[in-house]
C-alpha cells in the first residue's frame, strides 16, 4: 500500500532547488566582490542588483544583512582564527605576536569588507562571532606570552589591537587607491610603540608622498 502524501510533505522539484542554489551562489559572489572593493557600506539592494536577482529573492536566501555577512566572511574568519593558531605555534613569542599583527592587518588590506568586519561586531551573526571569540582567546594567550618574553610593553591590552584594527580599516579605505602601502607604515609605527626597548622590529614602510596623501584626502572629501 502506498502512503498518501500530505500537502506539507511535498518536496521542491529538483529544478527549483538547483535554481535556488544558483541564485545563492550569484548573491554570494556579488556580495564578496562588492564588499571587497567598497566595504560593508554596500546596500542589500546593490548586492541584489549586482547578482541579477530581485530583492525578494535576496531576502529568501538571506533574511538579514548579518546573515549575508556571516556567509560571505565565514572563510575569512577561519583564516583569521588560523593566524592566531600559527602565531601561538611560533617558538619565539614576540616574533609570533609581530607576525600575527602583520598578518591580520594584511587581511584587512586585501579585503575592505573584511577590514570592516574586524573593526565591528555583529551580535546577530552567531557563527561569525563565535569564530571571532575563539581567535580572541588565542590572542589573549599570545599577549601574555609576548609580555613574558619581555618584548611587549606591560601596559599593552587587547583593546590596543582593536584600536589598530579600527584605525587600519580607516586608513585602507582612505588610501587604497592613492597610497596603497600606507597601512604598512601605520602597523610598523604601532609595533614600534608597543615594543620594549631593544625588541627586534621589522623595517617601517616609508611615508607616502605628500601628493599621494593629498589625493587620498580629496577622495575622502568627495565621498563625504
Amino acid at each position: 500500500m502506498t502512503p498518501t502524501a500530505e500537502p506539507g510533505d511535498r518536496q521542491p522539484e529538483p529544478g527549483l532547488r538547483a535554481d535556488a542554489e544558483r541564485n545563492r551562489d550569484r548573491i554570494l559572489a556579488a556580495a564578496r566582490r562588492l564588499y571587497a572593493s567598497d566595504g560593508l557600506g554596500v546596500s542589500m539592494a546593490c548586492v541584489a542588483r549586482a547578482a541579477g536577482v530581485g530583492k525578494a529573492t535576496l531576502s529568501r536566501r538571506f533574511a538579514s544583512r548579518e546573515d549575508l555577512i556571516n556567509a560571505v566572511f565565514a572563510d575569512r574568519m577561519d583564516a583569521y582564527a588560523a593566524a592566531t593558531a600559527e602565531a601561538l605555534a611560533d617558538p619565539d613569542p614576540w616574533h609570533g605576536f609581530v607576525g600575527y599583527v602583520q598578518a591580520v592587518c594584511a587581511m584587512q588590506a586585501a579585503d575592505r569588507g573584511f577590514a570592516d568586519v574586524l573593526a565591528m561586531t555583529f551580535p546577530a551573526a552567531k557563527a561569525l562571532e563565535e569564530r571571532r571569540d575563539e581567535a580572541f582567546h588565542g590572542f589573549l594567550e599570545l599577549i601574555a606570552r609576548a609580555k613574558a618574553s619581555g618584548h611587549l610593553r606591560a601596559d599593552f591590552t587587547d583593546q590596543d589591537m582593536v584600536i589598530l584594527l579600527m584605525a587600519n580599516a580607516g586608513v585602507i579605505a582612505a588610501t587604497a587607491d592613492a597610497a596603497p602601502g600606507t597601512w604598512r607604515r601605520l602597523v610598523g609605527q604601532m609595533l614600534c610603540a608597543w615594543a620594549t626597548p631593544g625588541a627586534e622590529l621589522p623595517p617601517i614602510e616609508p611615508a607616502p608622498a605628500p601628493t599621494a596623501l593629498y589625493r587620498a584626502m580629496v577622495r575622502l572629501a568627495r565621498k563625504g
